[in-house]
């Protein structure tokens, strides 16, 4: 399916509200399908939301340009944030959410994940932030006052350096967020365990009594 400006996403509706709705953000390479089977194992039933990035990388697409090094190109992440932020926007009143939802990102989608955090807050509920790196500095730290927000790193991650993920966790602990830094003995792909931390996570933040209404978008 198609979205404004050509955004590609796959949708479905919720078959068990007592969950968030969920927006799904797939890693380099990846596409929208890649984070569904995730979804299905750590809040079954949920709305979710799986977007894919609008930029051809590999063999697939990622969220925002990198450079030759690998670095992050930090205009082409603000760019894109900015566009995909536009885009949520309109989504709760269009599929009848009542309330903001959550963001699961995995590493290129974590990364885009965090930039949305820091620049639109007002669009989510709280973020899960598999195998992360910080965005950027913010050139002013938002206030985040209490969002739930799962940093998830690993210790064997071939593609982070050991602090990248407290860095990040830091960050938005100071801009006021309610962080839960956990970290895995395993290396960047995903494992059971990563699976078994981020549905009691999801369980524990946002249990059906609890629910934030939705407001801000």
């Amino acid at each position: 399916m198609a979205g404004p400006d050509s955004m590609q996403f796959r949708i479905s509706k919720a078959s068990d509200t007592s969950w968030p709705p969920l927006i799904l953000l797939h890693g380099s390479g990846g596409s929208e399908m890649d984070m569904l089977p995730l979804a299905a194992s750590v809040a079954p039933g949920a709305a979710t939301l799986s977007l894919r990035g609008a930029i051809p990388w590999e063999e697939g697409y990622a969220f925002f340009r990198r450079r030759p090094d690998r670095s992050l190109d930090e205009a082409s992440l603000r760019d894109e944030a900015q566009a995909l932020a536009g885009f949520l926007r309109q989504l709760p009143v269009s599929q009848g959410w009542t309330e903001r939802p959550v963001l699961i990102g995995f590493s290129n989608g974590a990364i885009m994940a965090a930039a949305l955090v820091l620049l639109f807050p007002e669009l989510m509920r709280g973020a899960a932030l598999l195998r992360p790196l910080s965005p950027f500095a913010p050139s002013a730290v938002p206030r985040l006052d209490g969002m739930p927000i799962l940093v998830l790193d690993a210790a064997r991650d071939e593609r982070r350096q050991p602090q990248d993920g407290a860095d990040q966790a830091a960050l938005l602990s100071q801009a006021g967020a309610a962080v839960s830094h956990r970290s895995t003995a395993s290396g960047h792909r995903l494992c059971e365990v990563d699976l078994e931390i981020l549905r009691d996570w999801l369980a524990r933040a946002f249990p059906a009594d609890r629910r934030g209404p939705l407001s801000g978008v």
